[in-house]
């Protein structure tokens, strides 16, 4: 089972292929580790039933291939659809409720042969960045028990690392592809906004902030379920062209990456964040990469106004219904009822305002990227805290004012759509587990992938 389950997807799916292995060796491989981590992990939720993911498998195992991922199995994170699967968001709003189709990326998954057993865990709403939620409880971090997954993705980022699953998808608002994937020893990228399609319902225009996108033990894996995922969708104003899979492996010297830090300061960090992250981002100058610190290229205080505001304008539309509907406003956390009620109260000129310093930042962005390759900041400005904890309350003696300031490192990319890939680093002589994101600008996708491939060649 562990030889089966150690591989990547990209092997399995050539094992698969050339008949090495069978989709049902796979799934019982699958169950059977599930069966064995996933009670004390609570990575996967809604596991489907055993017997009939078998004979799923069979059935694929007796079908024409239908791409990559044919026989592959894969848990969705709980904020997107699966036809016949509840998807509850975390939420007692809607627990229980039973998707009538696919979402589009979901789909386009299961186009290509992916085999879905369940779903991966996820914080309510997918908001703030450490798993758990009332109707199906916490996630605990794949390699530090007791400790948080981090989130939103936490459910997929543990399953991966605990290799119940060989990849798996995720969304990225806030963090979501790479604070998880940092802590938990995997990679996360959120690709640039518009390259990977979200839903064609409720408003397709104004709130340009949160994407789909993939989650794997390699890069070629995020690479190759990029390539799925991506692709514009005709029901909708904005997209970009289909990534195309390709060889990740080239040359990077004289690529200029521009370590950031701590934003000049703008950013507290837990004692040995920083120094740790530092010490491993020299490393890329073994691939002929030259490594210079570089200024904070905008205010970081008006990136946070920015993002706030624009932040609680997106989510006061998307869950103003449940807010408005008695029942399900009592169901509602806390951070969801702060969110909708700040968003609900701003006004037009608050809301251009921060669109305003956003575009000023976009504008920003393009010069420095005139000037290096990629930027690298840290996944998280603290180690993971406890499963107890709902968030941290303070960094580095700095009080942290709400549910997500701790994760403003994130803020940059989020705001104006970058590209950005989270990599996992070597974990501290403590055990710790951090990461790098490698931000690039907007539509660079592949070259930040490249530098990804790099990153896991020196450290495979």
């Amino acid at each position: 089972m562990d030889q089966i389950l150690d591989q990547d997807a990209l092997a399995l799916s050539a094992a698969l292929a050339n008949g090495q292995l069978t989709a049902e060796q796979l799934m019982r491989a699958t169950l059977d580790r599930i069966a064995m981590r996933n009670p004390d992990l609570n990575a996967i939720v809604g596991l489907r039933d055993a017997d009939d993911l078998l004979a799923e498998a069979r059935a694929a195992d007796n079908a024409p291939r239908k791409g990559w991922l044919h026989g592959i199995p894969i848990a969705v994170k709980d904020l997107s659809n699966v036809a016949g699967l509840p998807t509850s968001m975390g939420s007692p709003a809607l627990a229980g409720r039973v998707a009538k189709t696919s979402d589009i990326m979901v789909q386009r998954m299961q186009d290509a042969g992916a085999i879905v057993i369940g779903k991966t865990n996820t914080p309510e709403f997918g908001l703030g960045s450490h798993t758990f939620n009332p109707v199906f409880g916490a996630t605990q971090n794949g390699l530090l028990p007791g400790r948080s997954a981090g989130g939103s993705s936490g459910g997929a980022a543990v399953a991966l690392s605990s290799r119940m699953i060989a990849v798996a998808d995720g969304s990225d608002m806030m963090g979501s592809l790479r604070n998880p994937a940092g802590w938990n020893g995997v990679y996360g990228m959120r690709p640039t906004w518009g390259l990977v399609p979200s839903e064609p319902a409720g408003d397709s225009f104004l709130h340009q902030l949160s994407t789909n996108g993939p989650m794997a033990r390699s890069p070629a894996d995020l690479s190759a379920l990029l390539a799925t995922q991506s692709g514009p969708d005709p029901r909708q104003p904005h997209g970009l062209p289909a990534y195309v899979h390709e060889s990740l492996d080239v040359d990077l010297t004289g690529r200029r990456i521009g370590w950031l830090g701590d934003w000049g300061g703008a950013y507290p960090m837990e004692d040995g964040v920083l120094d740790h992250c530092a010490g491993q981002i020299q490393r890329m100058s073994d691939l002929g990469c030259s490594v210079i610190q570089i200024a904070p290229p905008f205010d970081a205080s008006a990136l946070w106004d920015s993002w706030t505001t624009l932040r609680s304008f997106a989510i006061a539309g998307s869950l103003g219904s449940l807010y408005d509907t008695a029942a399900t406003r009592d169901a509602l956390k806390p951070e969801a009822i702060w969110e909708i009620e700040r968003g609900r109260a701003l006004t037009a000129v608050e809301i251009q305002r921060a669109s305003n310093i956003r575009s000023d930042w976009f504008r920003a962005a393009v010069r420095l990227f005139d000037k290096v390759d990629a930027v690298v900041l840290p996944t998280a400005q603290c180690w993971p805290f406890p499963l107890d904890w709902t968030w941290p309350q303070n960094i580095a003696g700095v009080a942290m004012d709400t549910y997500h300031r701790w994760m403003e490192v994130v803020v940059p990319a989020s705001l104006i759509g970058l590209p950005a890939v989270a990599v996992p680093l070597p974990p501290t002589a403590a055990g710790e587990p951090m990461g790098l994101q490698f931000i690039g600008r907007a539509r660079d996708d592949r070259r930040l992938l490249e530098l990804a491939q790099g990153w896991h060649r020196i450290n495979a």
